[in-house]
C-alpha cells in the first residue's frame, strides 16, 4: 500500500483535518469558548491552528534531517527500511524510524506497509536532498528554526527600543539564510534576472565593475563571477563571520583573483563608476534605506544599473502563504534590524512597490521597473 493511501484510509474528517477533531466529534455545546462564537468557524479555526502546529513541529524534523543527511541518504539508497538507513547514516535505529513516520505522515516521504520500506520520490529527493537544487527547500526551516530560537530577544525587543542587530541573532539564521537565498540565485540569477535588465549582460561579458551590499556568504557575486570572467566584483556585509564565509567560498570556487569581500554595511559604503550595484533582500532591512540609495546613486557609472530584490506583496493585508512567511520573518529579524540601526519607520519585508520606487525616486533615479519576478520576489531595476 503507498504511503497516500495509507494515510488517507487512516484519516477521519476532511483533507484538512487534524485527524484526532473531526467535526462529528466536537459537541457545540462543549466547545471551551464558544459563547458568542459560530460553532462551525470555530471548528474551522481550530482545525486551521492544528494543521499550523503540525507544521510547525514537522518542521524541525526536517531541520534534523538535514543536519544529518538522512535526506540525502535516503535519496541516494533508495527504498530501504529503517534499519537500513539507520546503519547508513550511523543513526540511533528507533529514532529514525520515528524519524521517518514523521515524514510519512507529513508527505514528506514514501511508505510501502507490505515491503517495510520508505522512500523519496524524484519531486521530493530534488526538494528535500539535493542541496545544489534550485528548488531545495531546508533552508526556509534552518531559518524558521531561528525565529524560535529568538524569542526571548523579540520579546525584549517588543518591550524596549525595538531593535535586534544582525549579528545579535541565532546562528541558524545566517545558515538558513545562506541555505534558503543559495537555490533561488542558482536558479534564477543567470538564467532570467541579469538578462531581464538592460544592457547588463554585454556590460558584463565585456568586463564590468560589479558589488553587492548586504552580500552574505557571496553565493551571489560568486555565481556572476563564474559566469562573468571578464569582470570584477565587490562584496560588502556588516556580518564579519559572512564575510569570512565567502571569502572561503570564492577561494573554493577559484575566483578570489575576480571578487573581493569586505566588512562594511550601506552607511558606509562608497565608490564610483560601478557598472552594477546588487542589493538582494537587503534594502527594508537597513536604518536609512534612502540616504543607502543616494550612494548607490552616487556609486553608478552615469548608464550604471541598481537591481534589487525585495519581497512580493498583496495589493491589500490579505490571507496569503507569502504574507504569512514574509510579515513573520519581518516581526523577527528585518524590522527589528532597520530599527538597530535608528530607522524611524523601517520598511518591513513588506514595504511593496510603490513605496520602493518612491525611495529610488527620492534618492534621484530618474527610471524604475520591475524587471523580473519570482513567485515571491520582485526583481527592481533603478538607472540615473
Amino acid at each position: 500500500m503507498s504511503a497516500s493511501a495509507t494515510t488517507k484510509t487512516g484519516s477521519t474528517g476532511d483533507a484538512h483535518s487534524t485527524g484526532n477533531t473531526p467535526r462529528s466529534n466536537v459537541p457545540r455545546s462543549n466547545v471551551p469558548g464558544s459563547s458568542g462564537s459560530d460553532p462551525d468557524r470555530l471548528q474551522a479555526f481550530i482545525e486551521r491552528y492544528s494543521a499550523d502546529q503540525a507544521a510547525t513541529m514537522h518542521a524541525a524534523t526536517v531541520v534534523v534531517g538535514d543536519r544529518l543527511g538522512l535526506f540525502a541518504q535516503l535519496a541516494a539508497i533508495g527504498p530501504c527500511s529503517a534499519d537500513e538507513l539507520a546503519t547508513a547514516t550511523g543513526c540511533h535505529p528507533r529514532l529514525i524510524r520515528e524519524w521517518l513516520s514523521a515524514q510519512v505522515a507529513s508527505a514528506y516521504c514514501e511508505y510501502d506497509a507490505q515491503s517495510d520500506t520508505f522512500w523519496l520520490t524524484p519531486e521530493q529527493a530534488t526538494c528535500l536532498a539535493d542541496a545544489t537544487s534550485p528548488t531545495y527547500l531546508p533552508g526556509g526551516a534552518i531559518a524558521a528554526n531561528a525565529n524560535h530560537q529568538d524569542v526571548d530577544r523579540v520579546v525584549r525587543a517588543f518591550s524596549g527600543n525595538g531593535g535586534i542587530d544582525w549579528q545579535e541573532h541565532h546562528p541558524h539564521l545566517f545558515l538558513g539564510t545562506e541555505r534558503f537565498f543559495g537555490p533561488v540565485y542558482r536558479g534564477n540569477l543567470l538564467q532570467h534576472w541579469i538578462p531581464a535588465l538592460e544592457g547588463v549582460h554585454n556590460k558584463l561579458v565585456t568586463g564590468g565593475r560589479v558589488a553587492d551590499l548586504g552580500c552574505g556568504d557571496g553565493v551571489a557575486l560568486i555565481l556572476m563571477a563564474q559566469a562573468y570572467p571578464a569582470s570584477t566584483f565587490a562584496g560588502f556585509d556588516s556580518h564579519a563571520g559572512s564575510i569570512e564565509a565567502a571569502r572561503e567560498a570564492a577561494a573554493k570556487a577559484g575566483v578570489s583573483d575576480k571578487v573581493t569581500f569586505e566588512v562594511g554595511d550601506a552607511s558606509g559604503f562608497d565608490g564610483a563608476d560601478y557598472d552594477l550595484i546588487c542589493v538582494f533582500n537587503a534594502l527594508h532591512e537597513w536604518g536609512d534605506p534612502l540616504g543607502a540609495a543616494r550612494r548607490i546613486r552616487g556609486a553608478l557609472a552615469a548608464d550604471g544599473t541598481w537591481m534589487f530584490t525585495e519581497p512580493r506583496t498583496d495589493e491589500e493585508l490579505t490571507e496569503s502563504v507569502r504574507a504569512r512567511t514574509f510579515f513573520s520573518v519581518s516581526t523577527f529579524v528585518c524590522t527589528p534590524s532597520a530599527l538597530s540601526q535608528g530607522a524611524d519607520d523601517a520598511l518591513g519585508a513588506q514595504a511593496g512597490e510603490p513605496r520602493l520606487r518612491q525611495v529610488t525616486e527620492q534618492a534621484g533615479f530618474t527610471r524604475f521597473r520591475r524587471a523580473t519576478q519570482t513567485p515571491s520576489f520582485m526583481v527592481l531595476e533603478a538607472r540615473p
